[in-house]
């Protein structure tokens, strides 16, 4: 228990640690863009946001996947916190891209390639939790869910891609030649991608333990109700 606890607080410290980086290199170490000025700076927690929402559609997929081949239970908790904090991420990904797109397009939203694919990328694993919200039996929701959760991360690489396949706004900050910004806003860069990550890590599995304690309390009260 002690051991657990301790495990706990180093992760959450190293992640407020690596946050507390990443505010530093994409607030005072970065250079300011000459286009775009200060609000240019929202690009490291945007993207950090982005990577993060894409990883955890992948590891739900690869949950799902887990599930149906196990039917453990345990799969499909973690498919669930991951889908979850997901949504989270890419809630922020909306928010911070319109106030990007503010100052360097003139507008909060416009029907771009990246942007609507991202929005269904949204609506998709928000259908995803309503789905597991309407099924009482764990077992029909874990089975469906997993089904959703494979199928649904068919829009995440046409989220990735939709600046490379169809005409766009969108800037191709990042290709196989390199990277298109100052090699100064590389680390502000890094630095946010490994502090999300980490959050990710971090939240997914408090969210998960909060699932496995609300099935052992059911189970109690299963046992209880027996007696």
């Amino acid at each position: 228990m002690h051991r657990r606890l301790f495990r706990w607080r180093l992760a959450v410290a190293a992640a407020g640690a690596l946050m507390l980086l990443a505010l530093y290199f994409s607030l005072v170490y970065a250079p300011t863009e000459r286009t775009m000025g200060q609000v240019q700076r929202v690009f490291y927690f945007h993207l950090g946001n982005a990577w993060n929402a894409f990883l955890a559609f992948f590891l739900v997929m690869v949950a799902s996947i887990g599930y149906l081949k196990t039917r453990s239970r345990r799969w499909d908790i973690y498919a669930e916190a991951l889908a979850e904090v997901g949504v989270v991420f890419t809630t922020v990904v909306l928010i911070t891209g319109s106030i990007w797109g503010r100052a360097a397009w003139n507008t909060w939203w416009t029907w771009d390639p990246r942007l609507t694919t991202t929005l269904v990328l949204w609506f998709i694993y928000d259908g995803y939790l309503a789905l597991r919200a309407s099924l009482e039996n764990w077992e029909t929701r874990a089975r469906l869910s997993a089904v959703y959760g494979i199928v649904g991360f068919v829009n995440v690489p046409i989220v990735f891609m939709s600046i490379r396949w169809w005409r766009t706004i969108h800037p191709v900050v990042i290709s196989l030649s390199g990277m298109d910004m100052d090699p100064r806003m590389v680390p502000a860069m890094l630095a946010s991608l490994l502090a999300f990550t980490l959050l990710l890590g971090v939240c997914t599995v408090l969210r998960a333990q909060i699932s496995q304690s609300a099935d052992a309390l059911q189970s109690m009260k299963d046992a209880f109700r027996q007696d």
